[in-house]
């Protein structure tokens, strides 16, 4: 059953991981929540990197910063650090690594407060 599925081409791994990438990216998630939501779904490492690579060309960084952008209008009630803090917790949810996130939210909200008495 399963190798006749799989000779149809209805079963396929590395095509079901590409289009994930690809829809969920579109959606603004970063890498490391695609490579774990891959994982969870029983996809094989070497697969899930294949189609994080193909998929994510244009960078982490830009597309981060393109989910700021979004997320930000709605973020900016409060003050700075409050908003900071929050854009901050967003976007590590959405996937993005921690370095990425601190420069995205540096450019958005500027730095941190103990950085402003210098």
């Amino acid at each position: 059953m399963v190798a006749d599925l799989t000779a149809r081409g209805y079963l396929d791994d590395e095509a079901f991981a590409r289009h994930w990438v690809a829809a969920r990216a579109a959606r603004g998630y970063g890498p490391a929540r695609l490579r774990a939501e891959l994982r969870a779904r029983g996809v094989a490492p070497a697969l899930v990197d294949a189609a994080l690579r193909g998929a994510l060309e244009d960078g982490e960084l830009e597309r981060a910063r393109a989910v700021a952008r979004r997320r930000l209008p709605a973020l900016q009630r409060g003050d700075r650090v409050r908003t900071a803090s929050r854009l901050r917790d967003h976007l590590l949810r959405r996937g993005y690594a921690a370095a990425v996130v601190a420069r995205v939210v540096r450019e958005c909200v500027g730095p941190p407060v103990e950085d402003e008495s210098r």
